[in-house]
């Protein structure tokens, strides 16, 4: 943006960053609190228990998305046209969204209880395993319930329930249930459950408040909803599969120890991916404001701008935790390590697929279908790819490490080709640059690699103490002299505005 930007613009940038601030908090929150879990489940369960526990979220997690039928952005486009209508309106609307996810997800999990192998490839670890149906109704309506207070522009409600509630929950679930001795081996499958119960909890609360109670409600049009949200449930379902993909083939490739060391990576690389997908609730609204009134050139700097937040931070992250990344995987257990390498490459798709996130959040309202052919064929790319790159290494007897590498690897090509295509599809329709990328970044994240270097010939607790905060430090610094313009520091404004 200029001085001679319009007002309104001026109030999206000021809006994208307030929400971008609160984000970032919220990161760090849920940083400080997936730790716990990860010793918990790594130390306490090993990686067997851990590979088949996350075998099974796989198909959990893509089925609660497929029943929340793209609320999370869908419902922000339904609000907006209906922007001219009453508050008593926009209730009902957002209701008919969540019974229609509550009809899909007690489908969906009768299904899964009468043809539950589909969950477990590698078997279960209990009994109580079989029970984590039970969390697709409550998975799908959070869903909804945070898509609705972020288009009111609440966005700490999402923190609160994904960055605190969740994560601690599951955090001290898998402490208590591991020293019950009825409960021990299905601890993990336990404590996740409780997360996501918690979770809608959190949420429920502020949507009663903010919403309140259905009034004059006659649910209609179920069907036209359900067939108006089938490109936005498809680029839902692939985007997240993208994450997914890699452990469920390797559920079916490689034994459970390989993918409980790739799953403990995935946790620690997924969350610059959950800084970067937290900005679509707040984009959203943002985005629908400016279609509805034909504002393309604002919509390509707000891609823009948020696009260069993202990969900003998420580079910085992932040079603090991939520098140091076999001391940050022995933290949960020796035989850990040899996940280092794809802890790196898990590190690098999500910088790399930074930009095709931010495309896709307005190419699913302007090109629905031409986003979902090309998610298709992007995540056919990367099944195709982490097959061969399994059946490489198992061909040439290659360790565990090298499996869930290959896994990685596949997915950073993936992504890569993603943000490449759907920014150009985007470039083409707003007929304006929507590239995030700046040579800032190059020139910080240099000074940056090259101290962490320094720190990886010393004692790993010296690497993890001091090293992380210098790579931190010099990158900080770099990047906000260098890369950082006015418009891109009011994202560290309190007052949410730039000097312009």
């Amino acid at each position: 943006m200029t001085a001679a930007a319009a007002p309104g613009d001026s109030d999206d940038l000021a809006a994208l960053a307030k929400g971008g601030r609160t984000n970032t908090l919220g990161f760090v929150v849920r940083l400080i609190a997936r730790i716990p879990f990860l010793v918990i489940a790594t130390r306490l369960y090993g990686a067997e228990a851990l590979g088949r526990f996350a075998s099974a979220l796989v198909l959990i997690e893509i089925v609660a998305l497929l029943c929340s039928l793209g609320e999370k952005r869908g419902l922000a486009q339904r609000l907006s046209e209906g922007a001219g209508e009453n508050r008593s309106a926009e209730t009902n609307l957002v209701y008919d969204g969540i019974l229609l996810a509550l009809l899909y997800s007690a489908i969906a999990a009768a299904i899964l209880l009468v043809f539950p192998e589909p969950m477990f490839p590698n078997g279960m670890n209990s009994r109580w395993d079989i029970w984590l149906v039970a969390t697709l109704p409550a998975f799908a309506v959070t869903e909804i319930l945070l898509a609705a207070q972020a288009y009111r522009f609440d966005i700490a409600t999402t923190v609160r329930a994904r960055a605190v509630v969740e994560p601690w929950t599951i955090s001290i679930g898998a402490g208590l249930f591991f020293f019950i001795p009825a409960t021990r081996d299905g601890g993990l499958a336990l404590a996740f459950i409780a997360s996501i119960y918690a979770g809608l909890l959190t949420a429920l609360w502020p949507f009663l408040k903010t919403y309140g109670l259905p009034r004059g409600w006659r649910p209609s049009g179920l069907i036209r909803m359900s067939a108006r949200a089938f490109p936005l449930v498809g680029a839902d379902a692939i985007e997240r599969g993208t994450r997914l993909l890699d452990i469920f083939i390797l559920g079916l490739f490689a034994p459970p120890q390989a993918v409980g060391i790739y799953y403990a990576a995935q946790q620690i690389a997924s969350l610059p991916q959950k800084l970067k997908s937290s900005f679509e609730p707040i984009l959203s609204p943002v985005i629908t404001k400016n279609l509805r009134i034909g504002n393309m050139e604002a919509i390509a700097a707000q891609v823009r701008q948020v696009g260069f937040w993202i990969i900003a931070v998420q580079l910085g992250i992932a040079l603090v935790l991939g520098l140091p990344g076999e001391a940050v995987m022995g933290l949960w257990g020796p035989d850990y390590v040899a996940g280092t390498a794809a802890l790196a490459f898990l590190l690098a798709a999500e910088v790399a697929a930074s930009m095709a996130v931010v495309s896709e959040s307005v190419l699913v309202y302007i090109a629905r279908k031409r986003n979902l052919a090309i998610s298709v064929g992007i995540i056919a790319l990367q099944a195709s790819l982490t097959i061969t790159f399994i059946t490489l290494t198992r061909q040439l007897e290659l360790g565990r490490g090298y499996q869930a590498a290959g896994a990685a690897g596949a997915l950073l090509v993936a992504l890569a080709t993603s943000s490449l295509i759907k920014a150009l599809l985007l470039k083409h329709l707003l007929k304006a640059p929507v590239s995030n990328w700046r040579w800032a970044l190059v020139h910080a994240a240099a000074p940056a690699v090259v101290v962490g270097y320094g720190f990886t010939f010393l004692p790993e607790w010296v690497e993890l103490v001091f090293g992380v905060p210098a790579v931190l430090g010099t990158y900080a610094l770099v990047i906000w002299r260098r890369g950082f313009s006015e418009e891109d520091k009011v994202l560290f404004r309190r007052g949410g505005r730039s000097e312009d």
